[in-house]
Parts: C-alpha cells; sequence; structure tokens
C-alpha cells in the first residue's frame, strides 16, 4: 500500500520539515457510501503502519478504541500497540475489511487484537461493546471514543431529522454510554480520550449536526474530568483539523470540495492520520499525569480560542 509521504520514510521521532513530511493529499472527487472504506480510499492514507514508532509508553495497558478500523481510530490503534498495549476496536460490520487489516498489523506487534463490530447508535451495544472488550482484554484502563459521523447538509431545511437523531446518537450519546459502562472497570491511572473536532471552534455552515455535537464532546469532556479527577481517572480530548479519512469521501465534505481539502489549513497540506496519534499516546501515557480536561489541536495552525 503506498502512502503521500514525500520525504523518506521517517518516523514520528525524526527531525523533519513539517511543511514537507507528506504532500498535498490533493484528492481526485470521488465517492463512497457511508461509512466508508481505507482500502477504497484514493489516495491512500498513512496510519502509521511503518512511520509509526514506539517507545514502550504504555506495556501492559488495555484499550478500546471505537471507530477504530481506519483513519484516526486506526492510527491510534496501531501506536498503541507499538507503545506496549492490547486493543480493542469497535467499528460498523460493513467496516469489517479494514478493521482485519488493523487487526494483523496490531498482532504483528506481538499484542492481542480484539474485532468488536456493532452500530453504536444501539443503546444496548455500548454496555455490551465495553464488557465484551474488558472480558476480551482480561481489563480495560483506557477509553477512546473516537467513532463519528459527518454528513453535510447544505441547509438546515435540507437536514433530514434521521441524519440528526443518528449524528448524536454516534457522536455524543454513545461516548455518554460507552464511558458509563467504562466506569465500572477504570481504576486509578485509567484514561479517557475523547475525539472533538476543529469544527467545534470554525462550524461549516453545513456541518451544523456535526459541529454542534463535537461542541458538546468539548463540554462533556471538561465537566467529566472535573467529576473524576479525584479518583484517579484523567479525561481529556483531541481536536483535530482536517484530516485524510475516509470519512471525508462519505458524504463528510461536498464531492465538488474535495481536491481543495488541502487549502483550509496554514500549513498547506492536509494531516494525516498517523500524525494524530501521539497526541492520543500522550494524554494515555505518565507523560501527562497532571494533565485534565484539556483539548489538544492538531490541525496545521488553524487557530483555536
Amino acid at each position: 500500500m503506498t502512502r503521500p509521504n514525500t520525504a523518506a520514510d521517517s518516523d514520528q521521532l525524526t527531525f523533519q520539515n513539517p511543511v514537507t513530511r507528506y504532500s498535498t493529499v490533493e484528492p481526485p472527487i470521488q465517492h463512497q457510501p457511508e461509512p466508508g472504506l481505507d482500502a477504497e480510499l484514493e489516495p491512500k492514507a498513512d496510519h502509521g503502519e511503518s512511520s509509526y514508532r514506539g517507545t514502550g509508553r504504555l506495556n501492559g495497558r488495555k484499550a478500546l478504541i471505537t471507530g477504530g478500523d481506519s483513519g484516526i481510530g486506526a492510527a491510534v490503534a496501531i501506536a498503541f500497540a507499538r507503545e506496549g498495549a492490547d486493543v480493542a476496536l469497535n467499528y460498523l460490520p460493513d467496516e469489517h475489511a479494514d478493521a482485519d487489516r488493523i487487526r494483523e498489523i496490531i498482532e504483528r506487534e506481538g499484542r492481542t487484537a480484539v474485532l468488536l463490530p456493532g452500530d453504536l447508535t444501539d443503546k444496548a451495544l455500548c454496555a455490551s461493546v465495553v464488557s465484551d472488550a474488558v472480558d476480551a482484554l482480561g481489563g480495560l484502563d483506557i477509553l477512546v471514543n473516537n467513532a463519528g459521523k459527518q454528513v453535510v447538509a447544505p441547509s438546515l431545511e435540507e437536514l433530514p431529522d434521521e441524519q440528526l437523531t443518528d449524528t448524536y446518537a454516534v457522536n455524543i450519546l454513545a461516548m455518554f454510554r460507552i464511558t458509563k459502562a467504562a466506569l465500572a472497570h477504570l481504576t486509578p491511572g485509567s484514561t479517557i480520550i475523547n475525539t472533538t473536532s476543529i469544527e467545534a471552534y470554525q462550524p461549516a455552515p453545513n456541518l451544523l449536526d456535526y459541529a454542534s455535537a463535537k461542541a458538546a464532546i468539548n463540554n462533556f469532556t471538561k465537566g467529566l474530568a472535573q467529576q473524576l479527577a479525584t479518583k484517579g481517572i484523567r479525561v481529556n480530548a483531541v481536536a483535530p483539523g482536517p484530516i485524510w479519512t475516509p470519512l471525508q469521501v462519505s458524504d463528510g465534505q461536498e464531492k465538488e470540495d474535495l481536491p481543495k481539502f488541502d487549502q483550509v489549513s496554514p500549513m498547506g497540506r492536509a494531516g494525516q492520520p498517523t500524525e494524530l496519534a501521539p497526541a492520543y499516546v500522550f494524554f494515555t501515557s505518565s507523560e501527562s499525569s497532571y494533565v485534565i480536561g484539556e483539548t489538544l489541536h492538531v490541525n496545521g495552525g488553524m487557530p483555536t480560542p
């Protein structure tokens, strides 16, 4: 699988120019039905398959990642495994081919990979995915709430009610439900990382449901962080900017806007999923032991409050 890396195959620990680490994506106009597959994405994204180098910071840890089959979730899964963690991945059943590929990468690192397909709009599934992860991994001390639904709607009048309810069910209600179920298993030293978005700060007019749900994630993160601080469970969030994932080509962007996807950030290129992974590793490792309720922006320089 080729990756859009114009520099040498350098890892995240190599001194390098961030502007030229990756070439611009310049994607052709393309479409995939939801939820989209990384296997069919053009050009391919870098999840860290050969570019992420671990340092053992998560040895013996046990993680559940929602939306772990592709994009940011897949990159985080690979990074966690290379840092020494066992990983359970939740994803939609239609995404099994992508998830199976990430499982193979994790297992090549000598770590356990558990596949837990299921739709997070199902309230019961949100509880069972946690218990299944705990049973398969022998415990749980990392929760990454990463699954997201993003579909454009040109105007509020054209936003279907089903899309509105599904977007909120996946992006914020599932986060409440999964986290609530996980708290029965998390002990002091455990961490929760939520994926929010630049859209929480700079909402696109055609992503009202997605952007407002992401803003809710910010609030949820800061409130829950205070609630759990004295229990020794840290809660933080990562806010990606324009990252090249299957979400963008499965109605996450207007098709005619795809060729201009790289022109949004001051850096002049889109981010690759693997460039998000170190932020999640930082929040999960003991290096960030005094960091709670924080949102770390990984967006190529797009201004945020």
